[in-house]
């Protein structure tokens, strides 16, 4: 299967729209007080200020969880996107209490009637400086957003196992989107794709809920959530959707797992998603069912290549089950076509989230995403 399994060493933290929903999305629907209930209320502006916690020996010091909420994109139960950010923290007010003992000056004792005056004078003091506060809060600097998208051969999988993950880009100061997205079950291609391009759209609409710059996105996206990510990078505006893809072992080719999958050496994971192929198209590959090929070639990132596309990292395991040539075939079309791309592979034969365990692979996914939302 093409799942992205979690990982333990490292930290890590993916619907559906009906047929031609490629309208505006809807308004933000929150599922929950933080995290379920679903009321179509419009969501608040960040306001709570964010800090640490210092563990009982004082030895480790651990950044305290940021805000995480789940909204509705679509109708689809499938349609929800949990999004993870953190709030600056608030500036400390000054006491203004006189200190303990201390007596007003003479001539200046409040007069019989003036004390309640003084009290609403003290209240409207506190309004106005709680306004001042939220209105510096607005006025922070936009965040660059990520949006990840999980694997799972398209038949399986949440955006929860992208939790650990998320919360470890907040610390970096990224607002952190993960989606679900019909699973093959549910629906055929090319539903997935529209899937993550409306929960795309939705994220960019309501960017400013969550202070993000809708212009500084970029999309993580592990084995079948790979494939889609390259999919939003290059089906459609490309770049003008989102600054960069970043894919963990990407499945950029279904029809080439499928041939992989029949071959006679194949292994039985790689049996798996050719199986995974054939539901997630609806039809097996043949050259007697024209419609089926249409989808084959449209499920192929590497169709879409056009100048413009969003930069690329590729990344893939040596011995992973979605081979390097799966990204090798995508990178070609695209460096033709003069999009930047970046091919690495790594020890060892971790797949998806997996390849996250690899020491190196963290900080280069890091710096490759800063450098493109700087």
């Amino acid at each position: 299967m093409v799942a992205g399994a979690a990982f333990a060493a490292t930290c890590l933290s993916a619907v559906a729209v009906p047929t031609g929903a490629q309208a505006d999305p809807p308004a933000p629907v929150l599922e929950g007080a933080e995290t379920s209930s679903t009321t179509t209320s419009s969501p608040s502006r960040p306001a709570q200020a964010d800090s640490s916690v210092v563990s009982a020996r004082a030895v480790i010091v651990t950044p305290k969880p940021p805000r995480q909420r789940t909204y509705a994109y679509g109708r689809h139960p499938r349609q929800r996107v949990d999004v993870y950010w953190r709030t600056p923290a608030k500036p400390k007010q000054q006491s203004r209490q006189p200190q303990q003992g201390q007596q007003p000056q003479q001539g200046q004792q409040p007069q019989q009637g003036q004390q309640g005056q003084q009290g609403r004078q003290s209240q409207q003091g506190q309004q106005t400086q709680q306004g001042q506060q939220t209105q510096q809060a607005r006025q922070q600097p936009a965040r660059p957003g990520v949006l990840l998208l999980h694997g799972g051969s398209w038949r399986r999988g949440s955006k929860t196992g992208w939790k650990y993950f998320a919360r470890r880009l907040t610390t970096q100061g990224f607002t952190v989107f993960a989606a679900d997205y019909r699973l093959s079950s549910m629906a055929q291609w090319p539903a997935q794709r529209t899937d993550a391009q409306a929960a795309l759209a939705f994220v960019k609409k309501h960017a400013k809920t969550w202070n993000v710059d809708p212009q500084r996105i970029v999309v993580v996206g592990a084995s079948a959530g790979g494939h889609l990510a390259t999919q939003l990078g290059t089906a459609g505006t490309g770049a003008r959707q989102v600054r960069g893809v970043v894919a963990l072992s990407p499945v950029n080719t279904p029809y080439l797992a499928y041939q992989d999958g029949i071959a006679a050496t194949a292994s039985p994971i790689q049996s798996g998603l050719r199986n995974a192929v054939v539901k997630l198209l609806g039809c097996v590959p043949s050259q007697a069912d024209p419609a089926c090929w249409e989808r084959v070639d449209d499920a192929n990132s590497a169709t879409h290549a056009t100048p413009g596309d969003a930069p690329m990292l590729l990344m893939h395991s040596e011995g992973d089950f979605v081979p390097v040539t799966q990204s090798t075939g995508l990178a070609s079309a695209l460096r033709g076509v003069g999009v930047p791309v970046t091919v690495k592979t790594v020890p060892g034969d971790m797949h998806g989230n997996g390849l996250l365990n690899d020491e190196t692979v963290y900080p280069a996914l890091l710096s490759w995403i800063k450098s493109r939302t700087s």
